[in-house]
């Protein structure tokens, strides 16, 4: 027995996945479809806005689906006024003559000779594998071309995903656009394992505090480090000392509170992404850059941003990785695979968002320019579309297949996904 459901035939029928054969109703009616219709997916007819040809004469209206035609007393259509309209009753399997296709002369269409079994075959083995990429037997023939439109919608989806959590911060900062873009910025910057903390710290210390200091690089060290909490200790270095000074005199000045310094996570990490030296390379950011915090929608494609992000330091953060850490030889820059996840994360969806706020289609481009331009990233979300590698050569491709992948894949949402119909149809 194949395993079937409604969302399958909606599927088959969106997707004019059916033998190319005549279709006869079960009253011996020729029928001609015109157009399949809208998929509706809110309550009443599956199909808005249909047309088809019946024995010669066009019809424009809804179409409903439904595994045996008894579900539409099963679904209790007869009494929903919704149904009225209806020219054609498409149905799996014909097990019941109804009064109410009779009443309104609605022709009914079987449709199990009209589908391959090996839709239902590939569809069975979709939903059953243990694979984490389920059509990852089949990923292979799919359509370049249906491949990579349907990783542009992925793509956008992605985005507007992002702009969500954006949108809940301007919010929360009154429609202060620069602490919003601060604040997503700042998250960035403690990357995966310290997101969270530098997202509150954010909070804590706004940046319009920050640029009122801007020109004192050792103020904004100690404003972003002393109020994560990382300066509550003994420390033997006299720069060190110093930020501790700094600090102290700042936080008196302006009644700060610092943060709980267990929040920052340092174990499992590479010394390149501890959180003191990431934060003493936002601080000189802020320093030499102020413009990327107070006109970021001025620096507009991939050169503006990497010589911006290309921040060197100097001074004790040249050499050190804490506050208590041996010195090193090594050049601690950020790096141009952390400058294009900053890109990738911040400053694309952040030109999304002006888009969206300001609906101006230039920022769109800004967004998906810089997407295009970065570097297709490299993880384990990435590696499970291993055959479809040559088509994911950018940021914006591989942002869509972390998409696909967090919201279809791995819920085995097929139906839902646009390269599916080249997975299930045998053609």
């Amino acid at each position: 027995m194949y395993n079937y459901n409604e969302e399958l035939l909606q599927f088959i029928w969106k997707h004019k996945l059916l033998k190319p054969v005549p279709f006869i109703s079960k009253s011996g009616a020729e029928i001609q479809i015109i157009k399949y219709g809208e998929l509706n997916k809110d309550s009443g007819p599956d199909f808005f806005n249909a047309q088809i040809k019946v024995n010669g004469i066009v019809l424009a209206g809804n179409i409903e689906l439904h595994i045996r035609t008894s579900d539409w007393l099963k679904h209790n259509h007869q009494n929903d006024s919704a149904y009225n309209n209806i020219i054609l009753h498409a149905v799996f399997d014909h097990d019941l003559e109804l009064d109410q296709n009779t009443k309104y002369a609605v022709e009914v269409l079987e449709l199990k000779e009209l589908i391959d079994p090996k839709i239902f075959e590939t569809y069975a083995s979709l939903s059953s594998t243990k694979d984490k990429l389920p059509c990852s037997a089949h990923l292979k023939q799919v359509n370049e071309l249906r491949f990579l439109s349907w990783m542009e919608r992925m793509t956008i989806e992605r985005l507007e995903e992002k702009v969500l959590r954006l949108e809940n911060w301007f919010q929360l900062y009154e429609g202060d656009f620069m602490q919003t873009f601060y604040t997503s910025m700042l998250r960035n910057f403690g990357f995966k394992v310290n997101a969270l903390p530098f997202e509150l710290l954010a909070k804590q210390v706004p940046i319009h505090l920050l640029l009122k200091h801007a020109d004192n690089l050792m103020q904004v060290e100690a404003l972003l480090i002393g109020m994560s909490g990382l300066l509550d200790d003994l420390f033997e270095d006299k720069y060190v000392q110093n930020l501790q000074n700094e600090f102290d005199f700042l936080a008196k000045k302006y009644g700060l509170i610092p943060l709980k310094k267990e929040l920052f996570k340092f174990s499992k990490l590479r010394p390149a992404n501890f959180p003191t030296l990431r934060l003493a390379q936002f601080a000189k950011l802020i320093h030499i850059h102020q413009n990327v915090f107070t006109n970021p929608q001025s620096l507009v494609c991939y050169s503006d941003w990497m010589t911006q992000l290309d921040v060197r330091l100097e001074g004790y953060w040249q050499h050190h990785y804490s506050l208590k850490g041996k010195a090193t030889l090594k050049e601690l820059t950020l790096g141009i695979m952390s400058a294009e996840n900053i890109m990738i994360n911040t400053i694309a969806p952040f030109f999304f968002f002006y888009f969206k706020k300001l609906a101006k289609p230039k920022f769109a481009e800004y967004c998906l320019d810089l997407l295009n331009t970065c570097n297709a990233e490299n993880n384990a979300k990435t590696k499970l579309f291993e055959h479809k590698k040559n088509q994911i050569d950018n940021a914006s491709v591989t942002q869509a297949v972390i998409n696909l992948y967090d919201n279809y894949c791995r819920h085995k949402h097929c139906l839902k996904c646009g390269i599916a119909a080249s997975v299930l149809n045998p053609d």
